[in-house]
């Protein structure tokens, strides 16, 4: 009786670790295309990514970048202070989106230019994304906005 008890436990624990190992698995490979990295203009230049990645851009619209195109494609530029990557967003940019203002977008980085396919822009006179603020202190072009 005591070695059923025993054998039983075994499978348990083993059907356990079994379960365990594939729903790490299963949310390891879901989350695969899931996971957006943050990159600053001076890191692209610095070690472009591949064509096919799509990872988040921030920086500030450069000004007299912003070049609207026949229909709804936008081009503009994104700069931390150091580098310059030009854009393009085919849609309806948000209504705070302008010139010198905090911007994120996300995409992909095909022939030297972001092909962004979301465009976020600050939400009021403050507002600037950590990943942002961080990539323009490091440039050392951060100004703290007027309170």
């Amino acid at each position: 009786m005591t070695g059923l008890k025993k054998k039983r436990r075994i499978q348990v624990v083993a059907l356990t670790v079994v379960a365990l190992a594939l729903s790490t698995a299963l949310i390891g490979y879901a989350m695969r295309d899931g996971i957006n990295f943050f990159r600053a203009p001076s890191q692209i230049i610095a070690e472009p990514p591949a064509p096919n990645e799509v990872f988040r851009i921030g920086g500030l619209v450069e000004e007299g970048s912003i070049k609207r195109g026949v229909g709804e494609v936008i081009r503009f530029s994104v700069t931390d202070g150091g580098a310059s990557i030009p854009v393009t967003f085919t849609g309806v940019l948000p209504d705070l989106f302008e010139e010198n203002q905090g911007m994120v977008g996300m995409g992909s980085y095909v022939n030297g230019v972001f092909e962004a396919s979301e465009i976020l822009a600050k939400h009021d006179e403050t507002y600037m994304p950590k990943e942002v603020v961080d990539a323009l202190k490091a440039q050392g072009v951060y100004q703290e906005p007027d309170a």
